[in-house]
């Protein structure tokens, strides 16, 4: 049987990828990309009172013991509520554009957790490490994990994917430089117009100031360089 090569671990048989994609497919079509709170579509926010958090981070030199964390904060005051942090062994490797299967199983059962032990705490929006829309299939890991979850949930990536027209060419470098010259956001737009995401700047600021104590209490385990898609 046809075999693929994945970044981390031996290869994977090509049916286990079609079986992915499958999934991703069927699953995809439960995903609302229309606003269904009140609070979603207020300028302030206002109504939203818990932001959640979830990430996988991978200790320094192993791609397969990390460390699955949930925080939820308040909002707009951004303490914190509820945080779940424990070490997990990823067995699944890593593959460009399925990055889901590797990581969500662990933190779908952080939010399990939570709803069990803190239900009033449940995030009224979650923000993963990851893409949401903006990726191959239109299905990335935060996609993902708001449909297993039910929750609201925005992608937060590290890196531009040029997917779908989007290049990290001339006038996008240019976008960058003038948020960073006092910007708010630009708007990533597909070739066909779709906007598939946003680019913003100040907010990674305003994270760096609010959150740098929040930070230093958290388990900090390095994440590997395998995380591409994010």
């Amino acid at each position: 049987m046809a075999q693929s090569r994945s970044e981390s671990g031996p290869p994977l048989e090509e049916e286990t990828l079609r079986g992915w994609e499958r999934d991703q497919g069927r699953l995809k079509a439960d995903v609302v990309e229309q606003d269904t709170q009140e609070w979603q579509s207020s300028p302030s926010f206002a109504g939203l009172e818990r932001v959640g958090g979830v990430d996988l981070s991978y200790l320094k030199g192993d791609d397969q013991r990390a460390c699955a964390s949930l925080v939820v904060l308040s909002y707009p005051d951004l303490q914190v509520l509820y945080e779940d942090c424990r070490m997990v062994d990823v067995s699944a490797p890593y593959v460009a554009g399925f990055l889901a299967f590797r990581e969500a199983p662990f933190l779908v059962e952080a939010v399990r957790r939570l709803e069990e032990r803190a239900p009033g705490l449940v995030p009224q929006v979650l923000l993963v490490d990851g893409n949401g829309i903006l990726h191959h299939r239109g299905f990335g890991i935060a996609c993902h994990l708001g449909v297993l979850t039910g929750l609201p949930s925005i992608g937060v990536a590290k890196n531009l994917l040029q997917v779908d027209g989007l290049s990290n060419d001339d006038l996008h470098k240019e976008q960058i430089q003038a948020l960073q010259a006092g910007g708010d956001t630009f708007p990533l737009l597909s070739a066909s117009g779709t906007i598939l995401g946003m680019a913003d700047i100040r907010s990674r600021e305003y994270i760096r100031k609010h959150l740098e104590a929040t930070s230093a209490v958290l388990p900090q385990p390095e994440r590997t360089s395998e995380d591409t898609e994010k």
